[in-house]
């Protein structure tokens, strides 16, 4: 099994580190070419959401991607890579550089606070036993809609989930050391 890796923009070599970590071998995703590349999984970063999403639609990615992920290939987004999935961002509109909009659930951005107010935690993750939280203006998770599975809470909120194959995180696994939530993905 391959993961692609979607390396426009954030925290893609992280993630890379996690996967060959678990020898899983890595193409990094940056322009349509790449969507040649043969891979069965697919992560989007942490990083700047706005950012990735303009350049998912320039570097003409996103009906590819998109397309891989309604057709089921297990996908892994972290805090900007959830905001990505989500069907939903609440306060913006139709805009010009949609996101992929598959995942049944609301976000709302940097709702955990800004750059200053990041922090760390830990709690049950359904799956991945007691793991680590790493927030970085994580966005929250204000709807879960039919068929969603909440696998992890922050103080009541969910703050991860999974339909079907695709998991959604607010917060950074990538940055932390524990492996159990990469090795989960990897066994979608």
């Amino acid at each position: 099994m391959t993961v692609g890796i979607l390396a426009v923009q954030g925290a893609f070599a992280e993630h890379r580190k996690k996967m060959e970590a678990l020898g899983a071998p890595v193409v990094e995703i940056r322009q349509a070419g790449d969507l040649d590349l043969p891979f069965d999984r697919l992560i989007l970063p942490g990083g700047e959401s706005t950012v990735q999403r303009r350049l998912v639609h320039e570097d003409g990615l996103f009906e590819g991607l998109r397309k891989r992920i309604l057709d089921g290939m297990p996908t892994l987004g972290t805090c900007a890579g959830l905001i990505l999935l989500a069907e939903r961002i609440e306060g913006e509109g139709d805009g010009a550089f949609s996101p992929f909009a598959t995942l049944p659930v609301s976000v709302q951005r940097n709702a955990y606070g800004r750059q200053l107010g990041s922090f760390r935690s830990s709690g049950a993750f359904e799956g991945a036993g007691e793991v680590p939280f790493t927030f970085i203006r994580a966005p929250r998770i204000t709807e879960v809609r039919k068929d969603v599975r909440v696998l992890a809470r922050h103080r009541g909120d969910p703050v991860a989930v999974r339909q079907g194959n695709q998991l959604g995180l607010a917060f950074h696994p990538e940055l932390d050391e524990d492996l159990e939530i990469h090795r989960l993905f990897l066994s979608l």
